[in-house]
């Protein structure tokens, strides 16, 4: 593969990662540290079809209270009346009610094949919106890093399991999960980000 295809996979990682952070709890941090910068360029290197959404997310979060994002935050994500927009893939896989089911155990077999481990301060469960995002930056960070230094082999393997995971586990109810989102959303930020997700979702499909 060419230089431009590894910068090509470097964003694709910095947007998982990008993602990934935007499901925590919101934060002036998110704002400190430009992630909302950082997430336009990325995409428009690796998904010009979403250009300008970075920006647009960063717009959205500046415009509100962070008083008013926490309390979306909460109702889509953690309830305590009923979760809008439960943010585990068990649920849609195995039923709205099912926690630490099969498929959260098989993608913490995942984790566990390349020694993935989720934030020590993100006290979720494994199959939670947040894990898989970051565990997809892992593996398509260490494909670019295998691209940077030619070993071919090594991007093939950690592309496999990109592939695989996305088709086994994110890839199934990304779509569901950002429907809910968007529909549950009562702040700009968080229904533009559940379109985000299921757009570059989608993409890293094809």
């Amino acid at each position: 593969m060419e230089n431009t295809d590894g910068a090509k996979v470097a964003a694709t990682a910095d947007v998982y990662r990008l993602l990934s952070a935007c499901f925590y709890q919101p934060e002036k941090m998110f704002l400190e540290e430009d992630l909302f910068g950082q997430l336009e360029t990325a995409l428009g290197l690796c998904a010009p079809q979403s250009k300008g959404v970075g920006t647009l997310l960063g717009t959205s979060f500046r415009e509100d209270t962070l008083e008013n994002l926490l309390l979306d935050y909460t109702r889509l994500f953690l309830g305590p009346y009923g979760i809008l927009a439960k943010p585990y893939g068990s649920c849609y896989l195995e039923g709205e009610k099912v926690v630490m089911g099969d498929s959260t155990m098989n993608a913490k077999a995942c984790y566990q094949q390349v020694g993935f481990e989720p934030a020590e301060d993100f006290l979720e469960m494994p199959d939670h919106v947040a894990v898989e995002l970051e565990f997809l930056y892992l593996v398509s960070f260490r494909k670019a890093e295998a691209l940077a230094t030619g070993n071919q082999k090594a991007a093939s393997e950690f592309e496999s399991v990109r592939r695989t995971f996305l088709q086994n586990h994110l890839g199934r109810w990304a779509v569901d999960f950002s429907s809910k989102v968007t529909e549950g959303a009562t702040s700009n930020f968080y229904r533009e980000l559940g379109e985000l997700l299921q757009t570059f979702v989608k993409s890293q499909k094809a």
